[in-house]
């Protein structure tokens, strides 16, 4: 049976590319790494590793063992770090997964309200384009929780944190018969140039899906990666953008209108099993403080 640090081993030699760095990085000798890797490999039952005169390169084997190897270190991190926080020996770290504009708009009161009841409670943010990213770093244990919009054929634990609304941005300048009413229907946009997301991130799919929903495939003007430059390139005049209303700073000096048909998703909070005490409260947290 592999020990958790021949698994450890073969995630950081991966990692690093390198039997020899990987060795500096572990403060062991490279014949003793490769041994224990030899072992693992035997216990096993095949290769894990090609080694390459510059480099390794995983088997298939090895592309199937990984994301399991890493969500075992992930799990005894995580029971190492509750169980020290439970004993007041020591601080801890909790890993948040989520998508870039969940992270701009979502999290950040009640990161604010976790900060401050938990100090001793450092967390890290793990950033992804896309939510089926998420999903699969979840799934190989890269975190503790995953916040973003709901997974498909999710097996944990999933908590519903409430409902994104998405608004419409516009410059400033110039009226629109639809200012009176603060609403405006999409199809009316169809001739426009737009403020779209880079191909990969997330939500350049769900502009495509509200336009198409309109009747409409939406041109872009321009696209970024970075969903708080959207709404700012929009009020530029560089076009419309469609955008998570929670992003939007409280002074803004565009338009901001609803779309006549509102565009929404659900977010939530899931775990791959049942969540520790510590995980839990942050969910809880979520609960009450995200802005959703």
């Amino acid at each position: 049976m592999a020990s958790l640090r021949q698994l450890e081993y073969l995630v950081t030699v991966v990692d690093t590319g390198s039997f020899t760095r990987a060795a500096e990085q572990l403060h062991v000798t490279q014949p003793a790494l490769s041994h224990q890797m030899r072992a693992l490999e035997r216990s096993l039952g095949g290769p894990l590793l090609e080694r390459l005169p510059r480099a390794v390169r995983l088997t298939p084997m090895g592309r199937a063992m990984l994301p399991h190897a890493r969500a075992a270190l992930a799990d005894a991190e995580r029971a190492r770090c509750a169980a020290r926080l439970a004993s007041g020996t020591t601080a801890g770290e909790l890993q948040v997964a989520t998508v870039y504009s969940v992270s701009l708009g979502v999290l950040p009161p009640a990161l604010r309200v976790w900060r401050r009841d938990r100090p001793e409670v450092d967390v890290r943010l793990i950033e992804f384009r896309h939510a089926d990213e998420l999903r699969e770093a979840m799934a190989a244990g890269e975190a503790d929780v995953a916040l973003g919009p709901r997974p498909g054929d999710w097996p944990g634990p999933v908590r519903e944190l409430g409902v994104e609304e998405f608004v419409v941005v516009l410059p400033a300048d110039g009226a629109r018969e639809d200012d009176n009413t603060g609403v405006v229907d999409l199809a009316t946009l169809a001739g426009c140039a737009w403020v779209h997301y880079a191909p990969g991130n997330g939500l350049a799919e769900l502009v495509d899906a509200a336009c198409a929903a309109a009747g409409f495939r939406p041109r872009a003007a321009v696209r970024t990666e970075q969903t708080a430059a959207a709404p700012i390139l929009a009020a530029a005049g560089l076009g419309p953008a469609l955008v998570p209303a929670n992003v939007l700073p409280a002074r803004f000096d565009g338009r901001v209108l609803r779309p006549g048909v509102p565009v929404r998703r659900t977010l939530t909070a899931y775990t791959r099993a049942a969540p520790d005490p510590l995980t839990t409260a942050f969910i809880e947290t979520l609960a009450k403080h995200a802005t959703v």
